[in-house]
């Protein structure tokens, strides 16, 4: 006969043999069974569901206990931001809470980066990596808070103050929980996201993806276009790869009122964005992509011509053949500026961050697992964006899952966008991000069936 008996938390995510053979009340006779084989099977799909719920449960009562401290943190980051390779007092902060809680970490890797690593008890060989990036923005804050940046024109307007929050909040759930898990976990703070060449690709020469090795890895972006309670996922390419354009125009400088005796650099440089940008348009064939001029400079005056002119730009595509022949759209016409007109052209471009690829099968079953976590309502679809992401190398080298965290709320208006000297988020994401990240870890270390 069958007795009555229950799944321990202890062994989420066991397949069902293993599952059967902890069970430490499970008596019968194989004479004597004749369970039928769909009630049997119904019965498994229940006790397995329980232990969803069970883990579900456990992230969320202990998130909720630690919330406060979250929060601090994150007032602390936010409060005392640096820019991008200067992360020293972020990184030292980073490692005393990681100290507190008897994480093992190393520091300064690819500049101030830090890699802490959870070990459960249970071997396994499975290793999943969660990264928060941690520099900030040269923008003056004009938030009334009072965890107000105290570093004049510096501010963590991209919430990489909310990621690495997040990050360490993930580490204590996780720490805690470690006895029931399988596998690895490891935390990597990463500086310099925002400036190139990023923090992320000097991080993976020095072997942050290895030792050990990462099969998978996750990351979180805060996104005031979702409000509170909301995340964001999509499959495949969802942010560009970005180039930096820098072109000087040498011409020669004069009298405006003598413009066969100049050779004039404002108006070959107005020609050379105008020619580029309509050439670009006939390379495409409907390849999305932004080919964009945001400065320019010349410091003539109205009968002046000066010798030199200046543009710089940005260049974003999805695609990385057509990248490439863009590249070589941009030389091709520099070249053209010499022959025809007399100046020449003094091309640079700084390559950037490649296409930001989210691994379909993973992305899904991050998806998947959201729903589960809150509700199918609460969990969109992204639209592809044209910005750049340094994560992106990451995902290049492993498969990875880049998801959007909503902070706004519009009855606390709060809905100004990221690098917005106003930018500022609802602290219930808090809660809610470092909830999900932890749930979401959980179930691809154990590889739980349910997802």
């Amino acid at each position: 006969m069958i007795s009555i008996f229950s799944l321990s938390f202890s062994h989420p995510g066991s397949i069902i043999i293993q599952s059967l053979l902890e069970l430490t009340t499970y008596v019968f006779s194989w004479n004597e069974l004749k369970v039928n084989f769909l009630i049997f099977i119904s019965l498994i799909k229940f006790i397995l569901y329980m232990t969803h719920e069970d883990i579900k449960k456990e992230v969320k009562k202990i998130t909720k206990s630690i919330f406060e401290e979250i929060v601090d943190i994150r007032r602390w980051i936010h409060q005392h931001p640096e820019l991008s390779f200067q992360e020293k007092d972020t990184s030292e902060y980073i490692c005393s809470i990681l100290s507190k809680y008897n994480i093992p970490f190393i520091s300064n890797i690819g500049g101030y980066g830090v890699v802490a690593c959870i070990e459960s008890s249970t071997p396994n060989d499975k290793v999943i990596a969660i990264r928060a990036d941690m520099d900030a923005l040269p923008i003056h804050e004009k938030n009334d808070v009072i965890y107000k940046s105290i570093n004049d024109g510096v501010m963590h307007a991209c919430g990489h103050d909310v990621h690495t929050a997040i990050a360490l909040g993930t580490a204590i759930v996780l720490n805690k929980l470690k006895n029931k898990l399988k596998g690895t976990i490891k935390f990597i703070f990463q500086p310099a996201e925002e400036q190139l060449p990023g923090g992320a690709s000097i991080m993976i020469k020095e072997g942050v993806l290895e030792k050990p090795h990462v099969d998978l890895i996750l990351a979180l972006h805060v996104y005031p276009e979702f409000e509170v309670g909301n995340v964001g996922f999509r499959s495949g390419k969802y942010m560009a790869a970005c180039d930096e354009l820098s072109i000087t125009i040498n011409g020669k400088g004069g009298h405006a009122a003598l413009p066969d005796k100049v050779i004039n650099p404002i108006t070959i440089a107005s020609k050379f964005i105008l020619d580029v940008k309509d050439k670009a348009m006939n390379l495409s064939f409907g390849a999305r992509y932004v080919l964009e001029f945001g400065d320019f400079h010349a410091y003539g005056a109205s009968n002046v011509i000066p010798d030199t002119a200046s543009i710089q730009g940005t260049m974003r595509t999805l695609d990385e053949n057509f990248r490439i022949r863009l590249h070589q759209l941009l030389i091709d016409e520099a070249e053209l500026l010499f022959k025809d007109t007399g100046a020449s052209c003094d091309l640079n471009i700084k390559k950037g961050y490649p296409t930001l690829y989210n691994n379909p099968e993973l992305t899904k079953r991050c998806q998947n697992i959201s729903e589960y976590f809150l509700d199918s309502d609460s969990v969109k679809e992204l639209d592809i964006r044209m910005a750049s992401e340094d994560f992106s190398y990451f995902s290049q080298a492993c498969p990875a899952c880049f998801f959007r965290l909503g902070v706004g709320n519009a009855k606390k208006d709060i809905t100004n966008l990221v690098h917005s000297p106003y930018f500022n988020i609802d602290e219930k994401s808090i809660e809610i991000g470092v909830g999900l990240m932890s749930y979401i870890t959980i179930s691809n270390l154990l590889n739980l069936k349910k997802f």
